[in-house]
């Protein structure tokens, strides 16, 4: 596996230290990324995506959805079944903990679990404070009476 160096790109750079985070968060799990459960993000709006996890096996109880830092991190635990014997195992029903990086304005919307899927809605909510807004430029005219005003007043 190859090895960057992105100091030179901190000092190099103002304001732009989330790309330089992106890159290092990929990098590290370049490799070590499990795949297990898979799911899929799919964007069901201009603002908005749901992702799906498959979760076959799990119960509402043994899931786990909660959102921190900007991180949305799903984590399920099956409870032991000791009092079982299988002949054969092929539903992997084994501790996981998948996390999603989320972008800034983000928001977790709703979570539902129907038919070994977990659903997962997400909006981009910009706030109105951050939003384009468009600057009146005022003519001549507006300015020549403001003038006037000002020397009646002296």
């Amino acid at each position: 596996m190859r090895s960057f160096d992105f100091a030179p790109l901190y000092r190099a750079t103002v304001g732009f230290d989330q790309i330089a985070d992106l890159m290092d968060r990929v990098l590290a799990t370049e490799n070590t990324g499990s795949s297990y459960p898979p799911y899929n993000i799919e964007k069901t709006d201009d603002d908005a995506y749901r992702i799906s996890i498959a979760v076959a096996g799990f119960s509402d109880a043994d899931l786990n959805v909660e959102v921190r830092e900007n991180a949305l991190i799903v984590s399920a635990k099956k409870a032991d079944e000791a009092d079982r014997k299988y002949l054969h195992r092929g539903i992997a029903t084994r501790a996981f903990e998948r996390r999603f990086h989320l972008a800034d304005h983000v928001v977790v919307t709703a979570a539902s679990h129907t038919d070994g899927m977990l659903h997962i809605d997400l909006v981009k909510e910009v706030p109105d404070a951050l939003k384009p807004r468009r600057i009146q430029i005022a003519g001549q005219a507006a300015i020549e009476t403001d003038v006037v005003d000002a020397k009646a007043v002296n």
